[in-house]
């Protein structure tokens, strides 16, 4: 095929855009690709995304930033690395673990509006995550437990702290 530019060259390279939910399809040379408006490539014909993870995941920040006030703090730093608030809204990239404990008031309301949930809610392999299954389920009933007895729901509480029994019969009563 032909450069639909120039149609002098191998179209090598194929350009799809979707635009409005209208599908445009561009083949082209090496040579007319580096001049196609609004087409970063580099010398070695890869694609530069003006929309990167960071120039993305910053944009949100920023909007959660003005949208929440008070959660902006660019001088907040990490205790265990000294990564600073600021240089996460950069480059995207926390330094150590312990950031997203000293981060977290800022990081945890952009993942949940991002993924909906901060906790993972995979795919467990059947055989090999029993355990983890049964794990979460007594994490659950007892976050349930807690909420019933806290709200005065006795009755329920005790529907709870029989089905933990059920499941865990030798640590049915641990908090």
């Amino acid at each position: 095929m032909l450069c639909e530019i120039c149609h002098k060259n191998e179209a090598n390279v194929h350009i799809k855009k979707i635009v409005n939910g209208e599908k445009k399809e561009l083949h082209v040379c090496e040579k007319c690709a580096k001049e196609v408006e609004g087409l970063n490539i580099n010398a070695d014909m890869e694609f530069i995304s003006p929309f990167s993870f960071q120039n993305i995941l910053s944009g949100i920040m920023d909007y959660i930033g003005t949208t929440y006030p008070n959660m902006q703090s660019s001088e907040l730093t990490c205790k265990n690395c000294g990564t600073t608030y600021s240089e996460f809204k950069q480059s995207g990239l926390l330094g150590c673990s312990e950031c997203y404990k000293n981060f977290s008031s800022m990081i945890e309301p952009v993942i949940s509006r991002v993924q909906g949930n901060v906790v993972h809610n995979g795919k467990i392999p059947k055989e090999s995550g029993k355990q983890i299954i049964k794990r979460n389920k007594i994490n659950e009933l007892k976050a349930e437990l807690k909420k019933a007895v806290e709200s005065e729901e006795y009755e329920k509480a005790a529907k709870l702290r029989d089905e933990l029994r059920a499941i865990n019969p030798s640590k049915g009563d641990e908090n």
